[in-house]
């Protein structure tokens, strides 16, 4: 009988029929801890899996204490008990009313090492978090840090519920971890990392690691983020918010609330601190920073206002077809940029001063394992172009600026041999660091510019192609050649050679690849232009009418047409003649090194410019030409004709915009754009 109700209750609970299950237990209450599926689930594990919160509530209500503890520590194949099921998915109800009942499930440790508090945390549960936070505070007879710390790390890697929600990138929950467990912050887990090496380590969190284009950087910067306030109280309130509305009408309720307080002056989150500051009793400090907050003349409903008009603008690009989820998109990306910067300046302004150090042993969290901490938090963001962390540790810890790897490398040395151009530039403007840092020689005696001239094994510059490549390292080579310090010599690393040698020998490979393109690219534009000399030449010679017999001037010369053929034949047989010279000299040109800086892409930018030039002239003189010989009648009906001619010409110079756009800016710019795509995932390998 037990069978049939086993069996009975795994049927109803995989077609959801739970009304039906809840009365096959009530039949065999026993069949409550029978496991129910391959992975060990029992009913109460699926219940949970599938958010039958009602489901599990009247389960664990309906049975004694005894069974219900039994139930509750039953564990799966992976170790979970349906506690950690439910921190999982972030259900608040069912962490309350399973971990009330005993809070040593709180501290329980899957397979893996993993306990409820920390799945919570490493999924970005907010509100469940704090609910087994509260419930484990409230329950702790004593105050064992250590056994505190104990709940918050994983068994496996040693890496702490800051470390997870770091790398999980749920900043807003890591800032209010750091708040209740001060302590984590100088933790290490097995690997030596500690949080703030973790955070250095996503250069995708911070702005100066981000590439947006121009209308991405405009609804960047008008969008406004509210930082996370450090006096927010961080206690989980089992209260819910109920709202009068359909979930579906919260866009528009926002938007008339928002007109609302710019109307009456007083701004919603303004009202919500005040009813929080009538409920909760800050303590003097909070108080004190509160009041130490700037007071700007503007009237007091101006955040509002311009929350309203932010909002106006939001509508109209969607209305003028940007889409509201891309428009969403870059504003969750400055989200995320503004707290990740919060979370950096947490954990350097509470962590020790030796956080910031390369080498030094340290007890875990565990207190039983002894790791030795890898990099430096600097040495890691200068390697990985997080210019921010950079500047920030340099302030408060002006002697990290000495911290070198186990390649004996420093900051300036890791900056440009992984070619980071905001680090670089952030050291280059600091006087002191180029009189001492930028000396600084590795183990294999290569300086910085040894390093500038080693090409690595992937493109890091922003543009496509060798040539291009090859261009922008020539010039990160010759940037920091002139940033070295007045009195720096050419020197020798062990191997003998310097840094001009080391150039030559590393970007052989990327030389002949660009050169190869580049002769490619002429010899197909040297055909097209001398087909367009040619015709130009033809046309040039031909007279629309004929001469007259006896002056010898064009019968239609004056008119419009006639000049405006006349102009254009000419200027499309001189830059056609233009462009076949241009790129027959890339053709014989030796492709040296020094010549991609800029030599090659000037002539390059020259004879792709005369080449459209003349093309466009060719098409324009023959309209010009065949305009005389179009009856009258016709001439209004031939220009649609004319405009469709244009549009291979138009089509050409689509397509070569790109290109253009990046011979252009080559020009122009000193410090090249970096191409953060491609990282270094073996960095903790690395160190």
């Amino acid at each position: 009988m037990a069978e049939i109700d086993v069996e009975s209750l795994f049927n109803y609970a995989m077609k959801g029929q739970w009304r039906e299950t809840l009365e096959a237990y009530n039949k065999n209450p026993g069949a409550l801890e029978a496991k129910i599926t391959k992975a060990e689930d029992t009913v109460l594990h699926l219940a949970v899996y599938l958010g039958q919160t009602n489901f599990v509530r009247k389960v664990l209500d309906g049975i004694n204490e005894e069974v219900c503890l039994n139930v509750l520590h039953m564990q799966n194949l992976k170790g979970n008990t349906t506690l950690h099921l439910a921190a999982e998915v972030g259900n608040v109800d069912m962490c309350h009313n399973m971990a009330k009942r005993d809070s040593k499930l709180i501290c329980a440790r899957n397979l893996e090492g993993e306990t409820p508090l920390f799945l919570a945390a490493v999924h970005g549960k907010r509100e469940a978090f704090l609910c087994l936070h509260d419930l484990k505070q409230n329950h702790d007879d004593d105050d064992d840090d250590d056994d505190e710390d104990y709940s918050l790390v994983k068994k496996s890697n040693g890496n702490t519920i800051l470390h997870c929600t770091i790398s999980s990138e749920h900043f807003g929950l890591a800032l209010q971890i750091i708040k209740l467990y001060p302590k984590l912050v100088n933790s290490v887990n097995q690997h030596g990392l500690s949080p703030l090496q973790v955070l250095a380590g996503k250069p995708n969190c911070f702005k100066s690691s981000t590439r947006m284009e121009l209308l991405q950087s405009i609804i960047y910067n008008c969008s406004i983020v509210d930082e996370i306030e450090e006096t927010d109280d961080v206690c989980y309130n089992r209260e819910h918010k109920t709202h009068h509305y359909p979930t579906n009408y919260e866009t528009c309720a926002t938007f008339f609330s928002l007109l609302k307080s710019t109307a009456i002056g007083k701004d919603d989150k303004a009202a919500s601190n005040d009813e929080e500051s009538n409920v909760s009793q800050k303590s003097e400090e909070e108080q004190a920073k509160k009041s130490e907050k700037k007071r700007y003349g503007f009237p007091p409903n101006w955040a509002a206002a311009i929350r309203f008009l932010t909002h106006m603008m939001k509508l109209l690009l969607i209305i003028c077809g940007v889409g509201a989820n891309w428009i969403g998109k870059i504003q969750r990306k400055k989200v995320k940029h503004i707290q990740a910067i919060q979370v950096m300046n947490e954990l350097i302004e509470c962590g020790s001063s030796s956080l910031f150090k390369h080498d030094y042993t340290s007890m875990s969290v565990h207190g039983s394992v002894k790791s030795r901490r890898k990099a430096a938090p600097i040495l890691i963001a200068a390697k990985m172009g997080v210019r921010e962390m950079v500047e920030k540790i340099l302030d408060t810890e002006p002697m990290a600026i000495h911290e070198v790897d186990s390649e004996n490398k420093n900051v300036v040395l890791l900056a440009i041999e992984n070619r980071q151009p905001h680090v670089y530039s952030l050291l280059n403007k600091r006087s002191l660091i180029r009189e001492t840092a930028f000396r600084q020689v590795d183990k294999n005696g290569n300086s910085a510019l040894h390093l500038a001239a080693t090409y690595g094994s992937h493109r890091p510059w922003r543009v496509p192609g060798a040539a291009m490549q090859m261009q922008w390292e020539y010039k990160w080579y010759k940037l920091v050649k002139d940033s070295m310090p007045p009195n720096f010599f050419e020197r020798y690393n062990e191997n003998g050679e310097t840094a001009k040698q080391l150039f030559i020998k590393t970007h052989q490979g990327l030389a002949k690849e660009g050169g190869k393109w580049l002769a490619k690219t002429s010899e197909s534009c040297t055909l097209v232009a001398a087909l367009v000399a040619t015709v130009a030449f033809a046309t040039s010679t031909a007279i629309p009418g004929g001469p007259d017999q006896r002056t010898g001037y064009p019968l239609l010369g004056g008119r419009p047409a006639f000049n405006i053929f006349a102009v254009t034949s000419l200027v499309a047989l001189c830059s056609s003649v233009t462009a076949l010279v241009l790129f027959l000299s890339i053709l014989t040109s030796r492709f040296q090194e020094k010549d991609f800086a800029l030599d090659l892409p000037r002539k390059l930018l020259l004879g792709l410019t005369t080449l459209f030039t003349s093309i466009a002239s060719v098409l324009v003189s023959f309209c010009a030409g065949h305009f005389f010989i179009v009856e009258n009648e016709l001439k209004f009906a031939v220009y649609p004709i004319y405009a469709a001619t244009c549009l291979p010409v138009s089509f050409f110079a689509l397509v070569q915009l790109p290109l253009y756009l990046d011979l252009s800016l080559a020009m122009i710019r000193k410090v090249p754009q970096r191409s953060y795509k491609v990282h270094s995932h073996g960095m903790h390998h690395h160190y």
